[in-house]
């Protein structure tokens, strides 16, 4: 009798490509298919979704995202060579629904993960509680998981296959100085067409402070708008690098006046310099740490909305008008009324009951 697995369908799957991978992948006359998992999250109605379609070439009206939702892109590598995949998931509700990364981020796709966080630039008041809320939400995922991993290879007497720290080459610019992502992290500024009319001060704290933060975190940083196909085209390219291991390019822009464009490790401290502050004094600021010094900086340019909307209950889904379907709503509608009715009747018959004791 055939000994019953308790993985799931998903994990057996991935050891079967796994196993394959490690033979040569004989059946495809050498060539192994490359698999990457890129989970994109962010600013609620920050463009998730269209950057996504349009980095995928897809022509089709993009929807709000439910959740989370998958899809997957495809890339050939060359005739008669199996196409490269790329699962893809992407969460919905900005920071309403971070308790989901723990689906996306799992044991299984941890080695090739990488992260997209996509930033609403046209609401900076909200720029840097999304960034947070989210960053430690799925950083606290990866910890957990590769902990977990850790925990089991060890009981299995195995060198320990993958960590949460994050190896960066020796030369890495404030190699000592900075806490790296334990992915690599891409983060993207939606909607440049609306920030780049915002007041020159403003623009450069915003810009300032998102260099720090990428760098700090050993990521890309890149701003980019749907209007524009000029931008699309190099947000793509990031895009591409993280999905299928493609060549981002060596185009940088520091440049507080233009789109910036930052691979990671392109940028330093130094070139960064001091937060930017023209109407606050630093040295009255109480910080733990310099990322503490530039939330506080930052926060008083731009005080930090609650996000209330998004802390609530999450709206239900079957009374959003975007997703209503006309037959399914009018059954729906019916047996809610059958439902009232009962609560009624059954309302009645227990007070009918209470008069007669």
């Amino acid at each position: 009798m055939p000994k019953i697995s308790s993985d799931t369908l998903w994990e057996q799957a991935a050891a079967e490509v796994h196993s394959r991978e490690a033979e040569g992948g004989e059946e495809d006359g050498g060539e192994t298919v490359s698999e990457r998992t890129v989970f994109l999250m962010g600013s609620k109605s920050g463009g998730k979704t269209s950057i996504l379609l349009r980095c995928l070439d897809r022509d089709e009206p993009s929807k709000p995202t439910l959740a989370l939702e998958y899809t997957f892109g495809r890339r050939a590598r060359g005739h008669n060579i199996p196409k490269d995949i790329a699962h893809l998931w992407e969460l919905g509700g900005g920071t309403s629904l971070s308790d989901l990364v723990q689906i996306p981020i799992t044991a299984v796709g941890i080695r090739s993960l990488s992260v997209i966080l996509i930033l609403d630039l046209s609401k900076p008041n909200a720029l840097w509680g999304t960034m947070e809320r989210l960053l430690q939400a799925a950083q606290h995922q990866l910890e957990k998981v590769s902990s977990q991993t850790q925990q089991a290879q060890k009981a299995k007497h195995q060198a320990p296959a993958y960590s949460a720290a994050r190896v960066l080459p020796k030369d890495y610019p404030d190699r000592e100085l900075i806490s790296p992502f334990p992915v690599p992290l891409l983060i993207i500024g939606s909607k440049y067409d609306i920030f780049q009319e915002f007041d020159s001060d403003k623009r450069k704290v915003v810009c300032k402070t998102l260099r720090f933060v990428a760098h700090y975190y050993a990521a890309s940083l890149i701003f980019t708008s749907i209007k524009s196909e000029n931008l699309m085209s190099k947000t793509k390219s990031f895009f591409s690098h993280l999905a299928f291991g493609l060549d981002r390019g060596k185009t940088v822009s520091l440049d507080s006046t233009k789109p910036l464009l930052i691979a990671a490790g392109s940028d330093s401290f130094n070139q960064i310099g001091s937060p930017h502050s023209t109407d606050v004094d630093i040295t009255s600021l109480h910080a733990k740490n310099p990322k503490d010094l530039w939330k506080k900086v930052y926060e008083r340019v731009f005080p930090q909305e609650q996000n209330t909307s998004e802390q609530r209950e999450v709206k239900d889904p079957a009374k959003d008008p975007q997703y209503s379907e006309p037959q399914i709503d009018a059954m729906r509608a019916q047996k809610d009324q059958e439902l009232e009715q009962y609560k009624r009747n059954a309302a009645k018959s227990w007070k009918g009951l209470e008069l007669e004791t």
